[in-house]
């Protein structure tokens, strides 16, 4: 069982910035970054592979975000700019050693961590 720990979340004003982290126990291909707004859906916002490196990101978050890695460290990070009050949600941390593949489907992955919130005010 991988247990994911994320970190970072806050309150900041539009356009502003944070950095999300979220450190792996396990093993893991693939990490990502989902979040849910109230009475939304969990969307997938970015997603990174450990070995490879390979990105995906939501076109919402194309521009804004980063996401990276420290494979060493298993740890995945999501660097967030330009903040805007549609990105307020929770964000969850998520991970799976299914494939090689990293995208943002989140039923692709049976790991998640316990999320932090994310408020961006106008």
């Amino acid at each position: 069982q991988v247990q994911l720990v994320e970190s970072g979340g806050g309150s900041v004003q539009t356009g502003g910035s944070l950095k999300l982290s979220c450190v792996a126990s396990g093993a893991i291909l693939c990490m990502g970054w989902f979040r849910q707004a109230p009475g939304k859906e969990r969307e997938g916002v970015a997603s990174i592979s450990r070995y490879t490196g390979d990105t995906y990101y939501a076109n919402s978050v194309k521009g804004r975000f980063t996401i990276s890695r420290d494979s060493a460290k298993n740890t995945v990070y999501l660097q967030m700019n330009s903040l805007k009050p549609e990105d307020t949600a929770m964000y969850y941390c998520a991970a799976h050693d299914r494939s090689w593949y990293c995208g943002g489907a989140a039923s692709d992955y049976p790991n998640w961590g316990q999320g932090t919130q994310v408020t961006v005010s106008s």
